[in-house]
């Protein structure tokens, strides 16, 4: 029997450091629900110490989906609860403040650490190697004064001297540690080096045998999954993973690529998983529809072009026979190949049942989402002569989501925080047989009553928008002119309304499939817009400082949806404003 590896997902805190990435916390709710149905051993949750925000976001997730079993049993899956962990810095209060936030979580866990490089102990930290270790001894020793579960991760270990780094993983262990990470915090190790450097540790270390052993690898050479598996094979049993491989700089390694590394070659690595692959793609796809984070067409396993063959030899083999130029089943993935086809005369058990299908079955949608995606779904296919295809229905499920996520508000206060909110009684007989209800999030601040545009060749663009302000409980109208072209005119009266000085970063508008009245789904990134200011000298700009939204709509007429696009970014920055309380992208990245 092999080992079990140990799948540690970070995409809820070092994914979410991203530049430009930010969730609200019923986004980061959200894709933690679909992680602990992906099968993943660990949650790392996020930093609890950074807001009182991000405090409430960890600990909504240790109580809403620690307990959760959902697609977590039977055979070759976990069969346990998720692990939530929450990061800390080496200091009493970070420690202090991670317990709390993840206390509540039936399986939870600290993940501590502190720098270990010689260049890094001198000129970020100011200690000596001697001080650097009895910090280690101390805040790893009070850390498992308070929770049995205990990770530490010298920070720049890649980088580190080898015989300190055993010397301070020792303390690490006698002080109470249980995991050991090994990070290569700017991905700067080959796999021969990386891979040795766990087989040194491994070694080297005094107590090595008692704990597990984890990777945690960067891309910044296009390297980290490679690293990853090197580290695999020298002993490591736990991987330190992002979804769509998403995080600082190059990001993270990526989770779907170790899986399915270790699925494909079950005699080359001595370890096995519990992760459902074929929720693979689906979850793929929330992670890039919340984040904003587009995944590039030809990506490995879950690219939109992962199983496609344009050459005229691959197309006849893989018509005569799928393994020629196929080593991944496309099912296997969630990348579904099946038959059912979905048109106007489809019921609500054939929609569900194609959800299912795609990935998002059971608890995936709300009963309110699934109502509202099934009446999106209708409108769709009254307009669609060829049927509803398999990439209308995803994005159809990522337009509810990105619209009844859109205006929640960040955290809960400190009462409501204390027990979950009761689920909402169902208002429909007709639901899928287990469709879960959730609460709600909060309504929308803004939406969209009407909208007139005016355009054409040598015509001046003009568009009258009336939008409903829910906390003003009234209608406002207002109409703008644009030099280039009716979306600017759109969004400039948007502006005008709310009075909301905003930043266009990214617009991107595709078609979900083929022919004329295609869905089509539009995608944009805004930030408020601010003066410039100098840099002091010596300091670097950062891209992510500055909270960046992302919305995403669907429609068969494209300028409906680069509207609702914007308002679904829209309120999700005056949901941020309103509530104020998570930290800012500068002050929650942390390397490690």
């Amino acid at each position: 029997m092999t080992d079990k590896l140990i799948i540690f997902d970070t995409t809820l805190r070092d994914g979410e450091q991203s530049p430009g990435v930010t969730l609200n916390t019923d986004e980061k709710v959200e894709i933690a629900r679909q992680l602990a149905r992906l099968g993943v051993d660990v949650i790392e949750a996020g930093f609890p110490v950074a807001s009182p925000g991000d405090f409430n976001a960890v600990q909504r997730i240790a109580r809403e989906v620690g307990p959760s079993m959902e697609g977590r049993t039977g055979d070759g899956r976990v069969n346990e609860p998720v692990v939530i962990c929450g990061l800390a810095r080496s200091v009493e209060n970070d420690i202090r403040t991670a317990f709390d936030a993840i206390k509540d979580a039936p399986r939870h866990r600290i993940h501590v650490f502190l720098a270990t490089s010689d260049i890094h102990l001198e000129f970020k930290l100011k200690i000596s190697r001697e001080q650097c270790k009895q910090r280690i001894r101390e805040m790893v020793g009070l850390a498992k004064s308070l929770c049995a579960d205990i990770e530490f991760s010298p920070e720049d270990a890649g980088r580190s001297d080898h015989a300190f780094l055993a010397e301070a993983l020792a303390v690490a262990i006698e002080a109470g540690a249980t995991t050991l990470n090994i990070p290569d915090t700017v991905g700067y190790n080959s796999p021969k080096q990386y891979g040795e450097l766990i087989a040194y540790l491994r070694a080297h270390t005094q107590g090595a045998e008692s704990v597990v052993w984890s990777t945690h690898c960067h891309n910044d050479l296009g390297l980290a999954t490679a690293n990853s598996l090197a580290g695999v094979s020298n002993g490591a049993r736990q991987v330190e993973v992002a979804v769509n491989g998403i995080g600082e700089r190059a990001g993270n390694t990526a989770l779907e690529e170790v899986v399915m590394n270790v699925h494909t070659h079950p005699d080359a690595y001595p370890v096995h998983h519990t992760i459902n692959t074929r929720l693979l793609f689906s979850t793929s796809r929330m992670v890039e529809d919340l984040s904003g984070m587009a995944v590039q067409a030809n990506k490995a396993i879950v690219g939109r072009n992962a199983f496609l063959h344009e050459s005229g030899i691959h197309q006849d083999g893989v018509l005569k026979n799928k393994q020629t130029y196929e080593i991944i089943r496309p099912e296997d993935v969630g990348v579904t190949t099946g038959n059912l086809a979905l048109g106007k005369h489809s019921g609500r058990h054939a929609f569900k049942t194609k959800l299912e299908q795609l990935g998002y079955g059971g608890a995936a949608l709300s009963d309110a989402q699934f109502q509202h995606a099934f009446a999106k779904f209708k409108d769709l296919a009254d307009s669609k002569k060829a049927g509803v295809t398999d990439g209308d229905m995803h994005a159809l499920v990522a337009d509810v989501r990105s619209s009844t996520l859109a205006g929640s508000s960040a955290t809960p206060d400190a009462a409501s925080a204390a027990a979950p909110a009761p689920a909402p009684a169902s208002t429909s007989t007709d639901l899928p047989e287990d469709a879960h209800e959730l609460p709600e999030p909060a309504a929308q601040r803004y939406t969209l009553r009407h909208m007139q545009v005016f355009t054409g060749v040598g015509i001046t663009p003009t568009a009258t928008v009336t939008l409903h302000d829910a906390q003003l409980a009234q209608d406002l109208t207002d109409a703008a002119l644009a030099q280039n072209g009716p979306i600017e005119a759109i969004y400039s009266v948007i502006q005008r309304i709310t009075k909301l000085d905003i930043e266009l970063l990214n617009f991107n508008v595709s078609a979900t499939s083929e022919g004329q009245d295609t869905l089509g789904k539009v995608a944009v990134r805004i930030a408020r817009k601010s003066e410039p200011a100098e840099p002091a000298e010596g300091a670097l700009t950062a891209y992510g400082a500055e909270p960046k939204f992302t919305g995403l709509s669907t429609n068969v007429d494209i300028i409906t949806a680069s509207a609702n696009a914007y308002l679904a970014a829209l309120n999700r920055l005056v949901s941020h404003d309103a509530a104020d309380t998570r930290a800012s992208h500068k002050d929650r990245n942390v390397n490690i």
